[in-house]
């Protein structure tokens, strides 16, 4: 069974995308995926920065979410968009996973060879496609294969119920293939 880690680049509480990610991972579930669904603000993390890094080492957040990319086969990623870029957050985490621990660990060994969904919810007309356009040749550059179907929600701060699903079931549907797609991957 393919183990799916599903989390998105958002620190804000009631986040669109962290909503839209777990619509992702029904679909997931539903292709027989066991997916852990985990939101980066509880995995505090300094901005990365290589003195700290040799003098403190790894943060416990970030030890942490490493710890859940080894042990996970998959990456289902909701990107907000802020300024047309992914989020700080998200670059800062993946910064984080892709360092080597010991000499003996080799560089992105948490990170390369895994493969990723990309999906983003903003409330702009765009759908927060143009972080997912960032995104796709960042995570290529740390060695991880991304599926080629993405899906984009615009007008995000209108679509969701208040209990986080998707009023419009077609993009329901839509967001699901994706989870789907990344778990028969």
């Amino acid at each position: 069974m393919k183990k799916i880690l599903a989390f998105s680049g958002s620190l804000r509480a009631g986040s669109y995308n962290q909503k839209l990610v777990k619509i992702a991972a029904e679909g997931a579930r539903e292709a027989g995926a066991e997916v852990t669904v985990v939101s980066l603000a509880d995995y505090p993390m300094p901005l990365f920065d290589e003195d700290l890094e040799k003098k403190e080492g790894k943060s416990e957040g970030a030890k942490k979410f490493k710890e859940l990319f080894l042990s996970h086969d998959a990456l289902l990623i909701a990107s907000p968009e802020y300024n047309s870029m992914i989020t700080a957050a998200l670059k800062n985490a993946i910064d984080w996973v892709s360092r080597a621990d010991s000499e003996d660990e080799a560089p992105l060994a948490a990170i390369a060879g895994k493969t990723a969904a990309i999906i983003s919810a903003s409330p702009g007309g765009y759908g927060g496609k143009r972080s997912l356009g960032f995104l796709r040749p960042f995570l290529e550059n740390v060695k991880v294969k991304v599926i080629e179907d993405e899906f984009s929600l615009a007008a995000a701060h209108e679509a969701f119920f208040d209990k986080g699903g998707l009023m419009d079931a077609g993009s329901a549907e839509a967001v699901k293939a994706i989870g789907r797609k990344l778990a028969e991957a």
